[in-house]
């Protein structure tokens, strides 16, 4: 594998490669073919990935410390235990892909696609995800206090036992969601669509539900 033509940015068609712990960072990347991609434990910091193919890679451990990943294709990818503080996944593709551990800080998932994506138990305060493809994803137990899920689309989502305290909901479409457990605590629902979600043992103190679809 030719890593310096890689870091000049002269060789973007890399399908399958195995580039397990390599130095990546601060490189363009944009476009870059990865797909199905060995890259556990890679150094990704500050590279722009924009547009690339990543599906069905194994990022496993992999440092994407402000990476630009807007509209990458990530689905199916392996991304347990990657750091993506500051990360920009706006209108990314993460259909199916495993993110839990994976660490957010501080990152936006405006727009992005995350149907059937496994975010449990994953820390994402704050996290921006307006208008973000949400359905069916598994964010059990996670943490969403404070994050910004306007006009997201969470049907059949499950959030039971999840953290949505101070969480912006308004226009969200959570039908058929399951919020069993779940603390809603002073969170934004608003013109929500509600039909069908279950609220059993929920915390809905302080919870804002005007004008909501039932």
């Amino acid at each position: 594998m030719n890593i310096e033509a890689i870091r000049t940015g002269n060789l973007k068609q890399l399908p399958g490669a195995d580039l397990e712990d390599e130095d990546l960072a601060n490189i363009d990347l944009s476009h870059v073919n990865l797909a199905g991609a060995h890259l556990v434990g890679t150094d990704f910091t500050d590279s722009k990935l924009e547009g690339g193919h990543l599906e069905g890679a194994n990022l496993t451990g992999a440092i994407l410390v402000q990476t630009h990943l807007l509209r990458v294709n990530l689905m199916g990818a392996n991304l347990m235990q990657a750091d993506l503080t500051g990360a920009d996944l706006r209108g990314s593709n993460l259909r199916g892909a495993n993110l839990m551990g994976a660490t957010f800080s501080d990152v936006s998932f405006a727009g992005a696609f995350l149907s059937g994506a496994n975010l449990t138990n994953v820390n994402l305060q704050g996290a921006d995800f307006r208008g973000a493809d949400l359905r069916g994803v598994n964010l059990t137990r996670a943490n969403l206090k404070g994050a910004d899920l306007s006009r997201a689309d969470l049907q059949g989502a499950l959030l039971s036992e999840a953290n949505l305290e101070e969480a912006d909901l308004r226009g969200a479409n959570l039908a058929g969601a399951n919020l069993a457990q779940a603390n809603l605590l002073c969170a934004e629902l608003e013109d929500a669509n509600l039909s069908g979600v279950n609220f059993d043992r929920a915390c809905l103190v302080g919870t804002i539900m005007e004008k909501v679809v039932e």
